[in-house]
């Protein structure tokens, strides 16, 4: 079927299109383009001096766009800056914080990392958003911290790291690694499974963190030497290291059951410290007791020895004479201290010696007289 001509093309006559109305205007029309142009062709030769594209105006117009291309090199950096400046994309300097220039672009670019910056990365463990809550809770990443020590026992390690840009390294940090923070991350798990595959779990539990953190801390500074990072490690912090959580109740009680070992242990120490001087004090004391008696005896029987030589050495000179003097010696010490009676033989024939019995033994306390009895005495008649 031919379309017929009404002189509108084949949907009839006017500016009609195929549903039977044309295009209808709605809203402002969009500026024509060649106005603008010309519009503002007009401002600039009214601005330039005699009114037309003069020598002068061009000059004023090239030194405008050198000054402002020129002002474009001023850049700011702020306190956890540092600016590195490339030139045709080469390293040549870094800028400390504050106002500095670079030539423009594209000769120099400048690249601010955070270099002052101390940033901290977490293994086994990490932050999501709890809206129940309404903020951030820990959770934890097994796969990270679930580590193999050296005596084959399995322990969850939680641990940060705290890490920075080298001052002097800058250029190495932001060229010979892709992914900073990743590289930090792997090295830090690597390290920490070294350390705690070389340790049993008894010592990573109690008392050898610290030995820990310096060495997964000296082991990263050196990896990442290796690596050209220009990255520094400051410091290694364990939060939890704990065995896995489906053993960790047997664990507590093996842990248990050591510390009261070590508990009595302490006891019998204490307690053998205690009695073991006193009995070494006692021994000593007893021994220079029986020195002593044995130097006194000794002593003694020199002197006894001593004595006895002088007096032979005496009696060989005079044997009367000294055997006169031990003689009355020896009387005066045996009756110094018991009672004589002296009788000269003459006078009166009524005395009769007798031996005082009753004065030689002992006295006896005197029993309780009793009646018919005669009473015992001596005496001289």
């Amino acid at each position: 079927m031919p379309w017929k001509n009404q002189g509108g093309g084949p949907w009839g006559s006017g500016p009609k299109g195929p549903w039977g109305s044309g295009p209808q205007s709605v809203g402002p029309r969009p500026p024509d383009l060649e106005d603008l142009l010309r519009r503002g062709q007009d401002r600039l030769q009214q601005l330039l001096p005699g009114g037309h594209f003069s020598g002068m105006g061009i000059a004023l117009v090239l030194i405008g766009a050198l000054a402002i291309w020129g002002l474009s090199g001023f850049f700011r950096v702020q306190s956890e800056e540092l600016g590195v400046v490339l030139r045709f994309g080469k390293h040549v300097r870094t800028v400390q914080p504050g106002l500095n220039y670079h030539l423009p672009y594209p000769i120099e670019t400048v690249l601010l990392p955070k270099a002052l910056r101390v940033s901290t990365i977490s293994i086994g463990m990490t932050l999501i958003d709890d809206p129940a809550r309404r903020g951030r809770t820990m959770r934890d990443v097994p796969e990270e911290s679930l580590m193999l020590t050296g005596d084959e026992n399995i322990v969850d390690v939680d641990f940060t790291v705290l890490w920075r840009i080298k001052p002097d390294g800058v250029g190495d940090y932001l060229f010979n690694i892709q992914n900073p923070e990743g590289t930090v991350k792997a090295v830090a798990e690597s390290a920490m499974r070294e350390a705690v595959g070389k340790a049993n779990i008894q010592p990573i539990l109690t008392g050898a963190r610290t030995t820990t953190e310096a060495n997964v801390q000296e082991l990263m500074q050196k990896t990442l030497d290796s690596y050209g990072a220009g990255i520094l490690v400051q410091q290694v912090q364990m939060q939890k290291v704990d065995p896995p959580a489906q053993v960790i109740d047997s664990f507590r009680d093996v842990q248990a059951a050591r510390a009261d070992l070590e508990r009595l242990q302490n006891e019998a120490q204490t307690y053998a410290n205690r009695v073991v001087p006193d009995a070494r004090g006692r021994a000593s004391q007893i021994l220079q007791v029986a020195e002593g008696y044995q130097q006194q005896a000794i002593a003694e029987a020199k002197g006894q020895s001593a004595r006895f030589l002088k007096v032979y050495d005496e009696y060989k000179k005079a044997p009367d004479v000294t055997r006169q003097r031990i003689y009355l010696e020896t009387m005066e010490r045996v009756l110094g201290g018991s009672e004589k009676l002296v009788y000269d033989g003459g006078g009166s024939q009524s005395i009769v010696p007798y031996l005082p019995l009753s004065e030689l033994t002992p006295k006896r306390p005197p029993a309780p007289a009793t009646t018919g009895q005669p009473q015992q005495g001596g005496g001289t008649r």
